[in-house]
């Protein structure tokens, strides 16, 4: 997958450096939301792995060309078929002062695989076997060709700092969705920066961790704060005014201030990020029939929101899978007729349309609220009348995972960079037991689909593997299991002297410890 970086407005650096050596740096973040919890295994979000990768680390991580670098696990062997073992670097300490051991590792595993949002990626992982303090064996129920991809989903945690009760009489390892836990206020992980001060909604501050084990790190970052700005033009103003030093995302209608100002630089990237709406089939009877899901993807015009809403900085979409993924197919394109959508209605008998209910959030996706009002409008074209309600991502993922409304945005962005992973959250059949299907609202179920998947994951021949995940592809788009928009593309805004085109990537969670700033 080809990958490319964009840095706009590109200049000499002018700031000196500061004459007192030791002063400390402080960046200011703002994004359109903060992390909504402190527990890396609470929900499986973008802003939950961001955060991650500030306060814990993997046991490796992607690059900017989507190669794996070694991070807590300093090497790696293939033993089997379904065996890998690890080998973790010595002396990495935890923000408590613990030691991290390969038992911390088997401990994160276990409570990986009962986390009802991250236990469907390890599904085919049966195992952790502890060798000794810094070996471990990573073991599959059958060969998988996503093993490193999956291990950059394991932030070692500290076990002997999560074992025990609060003075409540709670167990510290709880994990409660959307509730209130130890772990969703506590933290000890391994990363650059531990949580020193957090008021949800308002603020959060990262300090260096003096005993961080990654001492070759350029990174010279000694305090972040990070403030949440929902407004896009507020968030854009905050970065050209020097209120703050780094800001994300850049909306569409504010890339070229940005690019421009003499003060800033602009840093793009292309985006696998694929923006969905489902149809909750459990809640509509008309959206069990393929007609009128069809209808529906019909009278959308993709190319329109990308063009209008987006001002091109998107990429239009009629799968989930990008290109240069293996399951992409390049037959699969778009549909816009909305004369075809009025008569895939009237043969469904749904000539005079209905009535539904539409959520999406105001705050996650590029414009998400302005491309949920696009919809709604273009449903009415074929007498879909849409009752939409917006709200920001920390009362919507709520709601998300209570199905509270008819027709429910979802973006995703593959796990494992991979096909597979698309479906097995956003359209396979849900199952809770697996975790599959789990940011799977429109409840939609094709057994063909799913066992496509499956037969994908232990199939370790390329070409084979492509074949099966386009054909899972091709089921997916004729049964309009969800209306795909777009890829959405990624921007970022910084201070010159905030050498952020290092650290970001297409997976969007910038690696802050490695930023380096003029001083």
């Amino acid at each position: 997958m080809n990958k490319l970086i964009r840095i706009a407005a590109a200049g000499v650096m002018t700031a000196a450096l500061s004459t007192v050596a030791q002063a400390e740096v402080t960046v200011k973040v703002a994004y359109d939301a903060d992390p909504v919890s402190l527990d890396p295994h609470e929900q499986l979000s973008g802003g939950t792995l961001q955060l991650s990768h500030m306060v814990f680390d993997p046991l490796v991580r992607w690059t900017q060309d989507l190669q794996f670098e070694a991070r807590l696990a300093q090497s790696w062997e293939q033993i089997d078929a379904t065996t890998t073992r690890f080998h973790l670097r010595d002396g990495v300490k935890f923000h408590s002062g613990n030691e991290l051991t390969a038992a911390d590792v088997e401990w994160t595993f276990d409570r990986l695989k009962e986390s009802p949002d991250f236990k469907g990626i390890f599904s085919l992982f049966t195992d952790v076997k502890v060798i000794d303090e810094d070996t471990f064996d990573l073991i599959t129920s059958e060969p998988y060709p996503l093993v490193l991809h999956t291990a950059t989903y394991i932030f070692p945690m500290d076990s002997k700092f999560y074992t025990g009760t609060t003075d409540d009489g709670k167990d510290k390892a709880e994990l409660v969705k959307h509730g209130d836990s130890f772990a969703s206020r506590n933290v000890s992980g391994t990363g650059p920066f531990t949580v020193t001060e957090r008021e949800q909604g308002v603020k959060v501050v990262f300090d260096r961790f003096g005993g961080y084990w990654d001492t070759a790190s350029k990174g010279n970052v000694d305090k972040i704060v990070l403030t949440p700005i929902k407004e896009d033009p507020t968030r854009v103003a905050a970065l050209l005014s020097g209120d703050v030093d780094f800001i994300a995302p850049v909306p569409p209608t504010d890339l070229k201030r940005v690019e421009e100002n003499d003060g800033t630089n602009l840093i793009t990237m292309p985006g696998t990020r694929i923006i969905t709406f489902q149809m909750n089939q459990d809640r509509v009877e008309a959206f069990k029939d393929a007609r009128v899901r069809k209808a529906i993807d019909y009278a959308v015009n993709n190319a329109g929101i990308v063009d209008r809403i987006m001002r091109g900085f998107g990429t239009v979409g009629a799968q989930a899978s990008p290109a240069g993924y293996l399951g992409h197919d390049p037959a699969l394109t778009p549909r816009f007729d909305v004369e075809k959508a009025k008569a895939l209605m009237a043969e469904a008998g749904y000539a005079d349309g209905f009535e539904v209910t539409m959520m999406a959030p105001n705050n996650r996706y590029v414009n998400d609220d302005k491309i949920a009002q696009a919809v709604a409008s273009m449903l009415s074209k074929i007498n879909i009348k849409v009752d939409l309600q917006t709200m920001p991502k920390a009362q919507y993922w709520p709601k998300f995972d209570e199905r509270a409304a008819d027709m429910m945005m979802i973006g995703w962005h593959s796990d494992t960079e991979d096909s597979a992973n698309f479906h097995q959250f956003l359209s396979a059949c849900p199952d809770e037991a697996t975790g599959n299907g789990q940011y799977n609202s429109g409840n939609y179920c094709n057994a063909e689909a799913d066992a496509l998947m499956n037969a994908s994951n232990s199939e370790t021949d390329a070409g084979k593997r492509g074949a099966m995940l386009q054909k899972l592809e091709g089921i997916l788009y004729e049964e309009a299991a969800f209306i795909p928009l777009h890829w959405q593309n990624l921007a970022w805004g910084a201070r010159k002297g905030v050498h952020a085109e290092a650290i970001v990537n297409a997976l969007n969670f910038p690696y802050f410890g490695d930023l380096v700033v003029d001083k």
